[in-house]
């Protein structure tokens, strides 16, 4: 059963009750038991049994849970738990069967900008998929909510994260990439700049440059982004030119990394045609030398 508290763990029920619980309409710290908070439908923040979260677990083991969280009313029954899902998962952790909740009734909007709001402040790092989903969902609520005009919403996330407009529309453009190629970004495995490029493209063409990057083990690269993004904005991306497209960028590392190997015999202006030249003359006379010799 969900019980009211106050700041103070020695009052009495009653007097905790008369003292620290308002109206549902208004707001309410309760202490609710983990089984009756649920998380939100759509939550873009990651809960990871990291080494940060050890941290935690071993605070709310010496200290218990010191900030509540922020949760409101299900039709269903519980609560919709908007912020503190990392510590109910420490709760979990240490076995801790309850944790405070500030109780607020909230809109679906209102509700989606404290989910945001919160966990930006409070996350010490995010993932580009956390940050991309996140300000997404904030400037759709707000939107929804009128703020245009003056108070356009990118300004609000502006104002808050520091980050520019532009920025801003870059990252929120990852969250049309198929989950696969959004992954490759937060591993690191494929850059932010071209995985914006790839954005553009349909998800079967995005899963169509994810079948070529696993052909030829290779990542895409900011013009080779571009030149897919050029050729489906003319209508002439097709799976053959992805194919060709990443074909030529394997076999051009491989001829990069030939000539590299030669660099340290030649003068460090001289570009890679040039050392190319070079190494195909001698090779030329070589050759004639040893037909000769």
């Amino acid at each position: 059963m969900s019980k009211p508290i106050g700041n103070i763990s020695l009052k009495g029920i009653d007097s905790v009750f008369r003292s620290t619980v308002t109206p549902m309409s208004e707001e309410s710290i309760m202490e609710i038991p983990l089984t009756d908070l649920y998380p939100p439908e759509f939550h873009p923040f990651n809960v990871v049994d990291d080494e940060s979260m050890s941290r935690l677990v071993k605070s709310i083991e010496q200290y218990g849970v010191r900030e509540p969280g922020i949760a409101r009313p299900r039709q269903d029954g519980g609560y919709e738990l908007l912020c503190g899902n990392r510590r109910k998962r420490a709760c979990e952790l240490s076995e801790t069967s309850t944790m405070p909740v500030i109780i607020r009734e909230l809109d679906d909007d209102n509700a989606a900008i404290i989910m945001v709001d919160s966990n930006l402040e409070q996350r010490e790092s995010l993932l580009f998929s956390e940050k991309a989903w996140a300000y997404r969902v904030k400037l759709e609520a707000l939107n929804h909510k009128g703020v245009k005009g003056d108070g356009l919403s990118v300004d609000v996330l502006v104002e808050q994260t520091g980050e520019s407009k532009n920025q801003i529309f870059r990252l929120v453009r990852l969250t049309e990439l198929v989950p696969a190629l959004l992954d490759k970004v937060d591993s690191k495995k494929l850059a932010f700049n071209p995985a914006v490029e790839l954005s553009y493209l349909s998800r079967k063409e995005q899963a169509l440059v994810l079948d070529a990057m696993a052909k030829y083990e290779v990542k895409p690269s900011l013009s080779q982004a571009v030149r897919l993004k050029k050729m489906q904005k003319d209508g002439e991306l097709t799976a053959d030119m992805i194919d060709t497209v990443f074909s030529e960028e394997k076999k051009s590392s491989k001829e990069s990394g030939k000539i590299n190997s030669f660099k340290e015999y030649f003068p460090s202006d001289y570009s890679q045609k040039q050392m190319n030249d070079v190494i195909i003359r001698l090779l030329t006379e070589w050759k004639a030398g040893v037909k000769h010799g």
